[in-house]
């Protein structure tokens, strides 16, 4: 397990072209009941927060995981970040997972879902990111929002109508993931822009926190923690008293200080770009 940067942070966006914004986090993981090697990664670097999930056994999947927050983390320094820039981090990464592995090694990879400081038409938002089933959520008020899509068998199978939300969580294909970063493939994130809203929190988590605690459940926790930290460290507790039978990692991202916005009507409007995966391997 590798984490880039503190478990717990603050961070104010001065205004230079955007209006400035503060935000507050805290990241938490545990190896959870079942599992000898911890092989998520995280990464808590203004203007980057991402969870990688890593797969491949433990000789491999934490390899994968690190590359993916290091390069990531490269991005420190940057005001504002651009979805470009967010592909090259992961296509190095890629790369860098490719050189690590043994000669000829396609079976290591990793998921990745993350946030980072972004602008669109002047204003700030956040672009979210993932590849693979590893999560991103947004809570606005007493609303949990799923934000990212899972590149999984079973999210193909519900989005076909063939599988409930509920089915698809106890599929015994629900580990599969048809999108990663590594195999010597290119990676193709998909990218959805929040704005950055008065009291939005933003919950990032591997699949050891969604595939043990359900949505409902998880906005009941996030409702009755407040706080950042406890937050993040009520989600972990959960999924281990839940059975625990992964890695588990949280990041929360809370906005304690945004542009005050008119008529907040408690929903999260983002724009999508999803792409579409690409036939090279």
């Amino acid at each position: 397990m590798t984490h880039i940067g503190t478990p717990l942070g603050e961070y104010a966006q001065a205004a230079q072209g955007t209006r400035g914004f503060e935000v507050r986090w805290a990241g938490a993981t545990d190896t959870g009941l079942r599992r000898a090697h911890n092989e998520d990664s995280l990464v808590t670097v203004p203007p980057v927060f991402a969870i990688a999930d890593g797969m491949g056994g433990h000789a491999h999947g934490d390899v994968a995981s690190k590359a993916v927050v290091e390069r990531l983390a490269a991005l420190e320094g940057k005001t504002l970040v651009e979805p470009i820039e967010i592909v090259e981090a992961l296509r190095n990464a890629t790369a860098d997972i490719t050189s690590i592995g043994e000669e000829g090694d396609s079976g290591t990879g990793t998921t990745v879902t993350g946030a980072a400081f972004a602008e669109h038409e002047g204003e700030p938002y956040f672009a979210v990111f993932n590849v693979g089933d590893s999560r991103t959520y947004a809570m606005l008020g007493d609303r949990l929002t799923r934000i990212t899509v899972d590149h999984s068998v079973v999210q193909e199978l519900v989005d076909a109508g063939l599988l409930s939300e509920d089915e698809a969580e106890t599929h015994p294909d629900s580990n599969v993931v048809t999108r990663a970063i590594g195999f010597n493939v290119d990676p193709v994130p998909d990218y959805f822009l929040l704005p950055v809203m008065p009291e939005l929190r933003i919950v990032m988590c591997s699949d050891g926190l969604t595939k043990e605690v359900r949505d409902s459940d998880i906005e009941r926790l996030l409702i009755e923690n407040p706080d950042t930290a406890k937050a993040a460290d009520a989600l972990v507790d959960a999924a281990l008293d839940a059975g625990g039978r992964d890695n588990v990692t949280v990041v929360v991202l809370d906005v304690v200080k945004a542009p005050e916005v008119d008529d907040v009507d408690r929903t999260v409007p983002r724009t999508t770009l999803r792409n579409e995966p690409s036939n090279e391997a």
